[in-house]
């Protein structure tokens, strides 16, 4: 007989999470710390508490500007090689706190070397935080594999520089590049010579594509640009209609991402979150 469905049981239940943000999973407490440790001062309160309720306001407040601040006050503080491994590690640690056995975990090294630190740099720091925490985890009876995606910003143009990191890092812990940002005038084929360097370096491609922006995003992405997996690609329903006798039908964009078996990583709360979805 299964057990009963609980928050506890879910918990407890082995989970494989493909698409997570390094920058939006901190501790309250600790970017409080590090926020001392790097003189940053624009936080919205300097109370634990208060700033946990106040990242959780601010992600189910429905306004696009408000979630983006969320990562201006994160990305602030990870800046440094200790705040980049110490976030790494708790994030494994947290992830395996909620049964996590299996993640990959995206952040945009481009974001982090506001302080001096050179991209490599600030991999090499993540992927230690990652061994560090899951060492952890493991050594508490919750053991979980990290892998990380490193993502290149649409709207920049250091795409290729991000793909070339993510395969020199391959080896130790890097498996996949990723591409994120504003989808809405910033199409992933402008990024094409970075996804054709990965593909021809037989690694791995997943694509933030059919979140904000519809069916042309998704096409792009898998089409032109040859991705793996998609990043959310919820708005793939719009290419799915209810016959006359009340049945889905797929179009023919949706009826190729099942064919060929490319993975969607949905999200539902950040869906909430972004009005993708109503509930």
């Amino acid at each position: 007989m299964p057990a009963p469905l609980s928050p506890e049981n879910i918990r407890n239940a082995p989970k494989v999470l493909l698409h997570d943000h390094l920058d939006g999973g901190l501790r309250p407490s600790s970017i409080v710390e590090m926020s001392d440790a790097v003189g940053y001062r624009s936080l919205p309160t300097r109370d634990p508490g208060e700033l946990a309720e106040w990242f959780l306001g601010a992600a189910h407040s429905g306004s696009l500007e408000r979630y983006l601040e969320t990562f201006g006050h994160t990305v602030a503080v990870m800046q440094t090689a200790e705040a980049l491994h110490r976030v790494a590690a708790e994030c494994a640690e947290d992830l395996a706190a909620d049964g996590v056995v299996y993640a990959e975990v995206r952040f945009a090294p481009e974001l982090h070397t506001e302080r001096g630190l050179d991209l490599d740099q600030v991999v090499t720091h993540v992927l230690e935080g990652f061994a560090a925490g899951t060492a952890r985890a493991a050594a508490a009876g919750r053991p979980i594999r990290v892998g990380c995606l490193l993502t290149a910003m649409r709207h920049a143009a250091r795409s290729r520089e991000i793909a070339e990191l993510a395969v020199r890092h391959r080896d130790a812990g890097v498996v996949g590049f990723d591409i994120a940002g504003a989808e809405k005038g910033f199409p992933p084929t402008r990024h094409l010579d970075a996804f054709e360097y990965v593909r021809q370096q037989n690694a791995h491609v997943t694509i933030h594509a059919g979140e904000a922006f519809g069916l042309p995003s998704i096409w792009e992405a898998i089409q032109w640009c040859g991705a793996h997996r998609l990043g959310h690609g919820v708005r793939i329903v719009d290419d799915i209609s209810l016959g006359n006798d009340g049945l889905p039908a797929l179009g023919r964009l949706a009826a190729f991402v099942r064919d060929t078996r490319i993975p969607l990583e949905m999200c539902p709360t950040s869906n909430i979150q972004t009005g993708a979805a109503e509930s």
